[in-house]
């Protein structure tokens, strides 16, 4: 495996990516801010909802890797005919040494701790002494592994559910890999109604449920349908603004709402979408925090 460096100004680094891709058998390419640990680091993405200060770095390195040295060299002689008056260096290229690739990512992800008894273990791990409800899911599906902080939030909730949650038919809207409408089953729901607007979160939910042994309807948000106990969000701010009327109307009386991918500073916001609806409304509130992000909760009068 051979690893070609180059450096590249703003306006070439969208051009360059594609003829690495499209054109020169580039197997992967990586793009990275080539300032960053120093003063002229930027920030490249927004908070949810903001737009992005900038659309790309002034200077980016980009990384790209070839099966054979001869790829890797026709590669830079090529774009340097091409794009070097314009800016693009040659910074590296040189023989990566073998590795299992395949190990060194799995290394990444270990099991998460939800609550001492329930875990989040990939398929790779054995479950840590005193699990004792254990849910198997792979990274790199869909959103939703577990490790972020609305994630964990979620699933500590299905965890530590009140007695009075009705888990006989639950919703998890905007399901990603299917993480939380897994652990609804695992946690004693009958019927989940997954949904997502990606029809690959779909084929991740379906796949992982298998994995886990559980039974689900995954599906587009069509098939969300009628009243349920528990509907679970885990979104962002702006989407479940949107959202109020739908995931509030789908909410049964003595019904729980459970809403996440929030910052602590949009709470209010959201909880006067939500308590602006038509009778009865929702009043939410702050139920759990994590890293900045929260956790929020409304029950309907039976």
């Amino acid at each position: 495996m051979f690893e070609l460096v180059l450096r590249a100004p703003e306006r070439l680094v969208e051009t360059v990516s594609d003829l690495l891709m499209d054109e020169l058998d580039a197997l992967s390419v990586s793009v990275e801010d080539a300032d960053a640990g120093t003063e002229a680091e930027r920030a490249l993405f927004g908070e949810p909802g903001m737009a992005a200060p900038a659309p790309g770095w002034e200077r980016s390195t980009l990384r790209a890797l070839f099966e054979t040295e001869t790829a890797a060299e026709s590669a830079a002689a090529l774009l340097l005919a091409q794009h070097g008056s314009a800016g693009l260096h040659l910074q590296a290229l040189a023989e990566l040494p073998d590795a299992d690739w395949v190990r060194l990512t799995q290394s990444q992800f270990t099991p998460v701790e939800i609550t001492p008894e329930f875990w989040v273990v990939p398929s790779w791990h054995e479950p840590p002494p005193g699990a004792r409800q254990v849910l198997r899911l792979d990274p790199g599906m869909a959103f939703g592994t577990g490790t972020h902080p609305t994630t964990r939030m979620c699933l500590r909730w299905l965890a530590r559910h009140p007695a009075d949650a009705d888990l006989a038919r639950v919703l998890d809207y905007g399901c990603g890999s299917g993480i939380l409408a897994i652990a609804a089953r695992l946690m004693g729901a009958q019927q989940v109604d997954a949904v997502d607007i990606d029809p690959a979160a779909v084929l991740a939910t379906r796949d992982n449920a298998a994995r886990n042994g559980v039974a689900l309807e995954p599906g587009l948000p069509e098939r969300a349908r009628g009243l349920y106990g528990v509907v679970l969000a885990n979104i962002l701010a702006i989407p479940l603004k949107l959202l109020a009327p739908l995931l509030s109307g789908h909410v049964a009386p003595g019904g729980w709402l459970v809403l996440a991918g929030i910052l602590e500073r949009q709470a209010e916001d959201i909880a006067a979408a939500y308590a602006a609806l038509p009778a009865p409304a929702l009043q939410l509130a702050v139920a759990d925090r994590e890293d900045g992000w929260v956790l929020m909760c409304a029950r309907r009068g039976a």
